[in-house]
Formats: C-alpha cells, sequence, structure tokens
C-alpha cells in the first residue's frame, strides 16, 4: 500500500507553509530594532507564538470585545483571554470600559502594542517578498490567488 499521500496532501503541505511563514515572522520581529527589547526577547525565546499573532491579526484598530476578537480569530472567548491576559502583561494592549455597554470591556493596542503592530506588517512584508525571491514571482501570484479563492471570502 502507498502512503506516501499522508506525507504530501495539500493540507499537510499549507500547514508546513504556515507554520514555517508565521516562525520567519516572529524572527524577524525578534531582531526588529523598532520593537521593544522585552518583546524582541520574548519573540527570540519563542515565548510569542503563533497563537499570540492572532491578536495581532484580528484587534481592531478602534478596539474589540473579546467576544468579537475571539470570533474572528476562530479561537473560544476563554482561549482569546487568555492570550489577551498574556498580552496585557507585556504591554501589548489593555482593556478599557466599552463607551456603548457600561458592563462590557474593550481590548485595545497600547503604544508599544502600535509599535509591535508596525513590526508585524514589516516582518510580514519582508516574509512575502522572501516567498517570492524563492518560488519566483509567477509562482507567488498563483498562489495568492489560488489561497484566496480557496479560502473564501470570510479569509
Amino acid at each position: 500500500m502507498d502512503t506516501r499521500w499522508r506525507q504530501t496532501h495539500l493540507g499537510r503541505l499549507l500547514g508546513h507553509a504556515m507554520r514555517r511563514f508565521d516562525e520567519r515572522v516572529l524572527a524577524l520581529m525578534a531582531h526588529n530594532i523598532d520593537v521593544p527589547l522585552a518583546l524582541s526577547n520574548l519573540a527570540a525565546r519563542a515565548q510569542v507564538s503563533a497563537a499570540h499573532v492572532h491578536i495581532t491579526r484580528h484587534l481592531a484598530p478602534g478596539g474589540s470585545r473579546l467576544t468579537d476578537l475571539a470570533a474572528s480569530a476562530g479561537m473560544t472567548k476563554q482561549a482569546m483571554g487568555d492570550l489577551v491576559d498574556q498580552c496585557e502583561a507585556w504591554g501589548l494592549v489593555t482593556r478599557q470600559p466599552d463607551p456603548l455597554d457600561a458592563r462590557a470591556r474593550r481590548i485595545h493596542f497600547t503604544a508599544t502594542g502600535l509599535a509591535w503592530l508596525q513590526a508585524f506588517k514589516d516582518a510580514v512584508s519582508q516574509a512575502e517578498a522572501e516567498f517570492r525571491a524563492e518560488v519566483g514571482n509567477e509562482v507567488a501570484a498563483v498562489v495568492m490567488i489560488g489561497l484566496e479563492a480557496y479560502a473564501g471570502p470570510a479569509a
């Protein structure tokens, strides 16, 4: 029985590619001089994971409620709450009263968090450029178009 397909199917390749890309982004952030030293050290020691990047990817510029942030990231409220707690301890985010609902809290980037967000943007741009250099612009364009079509409008 041929079992090679288990190592080479699309889902496995996508998973490996995503991990490689996220690891590269975090490595670039760890060496970005504009990222506060404490955060660079956390990233360099692999204390910041791809899970923490969910906050970077999904937190709205004007702040988000925890439930909305969790839903956007495809996580449970409890799991997102744990990530927000860590990011709050690191000074990336803060919880503030929601002006529309006195019972609710909104999560906002701090000034440090905004610097982290810019470093994330820069690292993603560099990692994408490295991907294009490795596979060629034409292949990179086809991959991007294919992934956008496959992921659908919710991506």
